[in-house]
């Protein structure tokens, strides 16, 4: 979780900039499920647009952990259920 916590660094040693404004549109998009135009992250320096592009990639990482544990959890909730019948 590099790109987040180093996009969390950035953001807060200067909220106002364009690259701190740019990178928490798609952090609340995703959040959100809401949308975002892209093309934003194209006007960011090489490595702002890097830490953009890995932010994407962690949150999907995470949502298909996030997925996996509440399967998990009804995988176990179901085996309950069936020693208890």
């Amino acid at each position: 979780m590099n790109a987040i916590k180093n996009a969390r660094k950035l953001i807060a040693s200067d909220p106002t900039s364009k690259a701190a404004v740019t990178l928490s549109s798609p952090v609340l998009a995703l959040e959100s499920e809401g949308e975002f135009d892209i093309h934003r992250i194209y006007d960011l320096d090489h490595q702002v647009f890097e830490l953009a592009i890995e932010i994407l990639k962690e949150w999907r990482i995470d949502r298909y952990y996030a997925g996996k544990s509440k399967l998990f959890d009804m995988s176990r909730q179901v085996r309950e259920l069936s020693t208890n019948v």
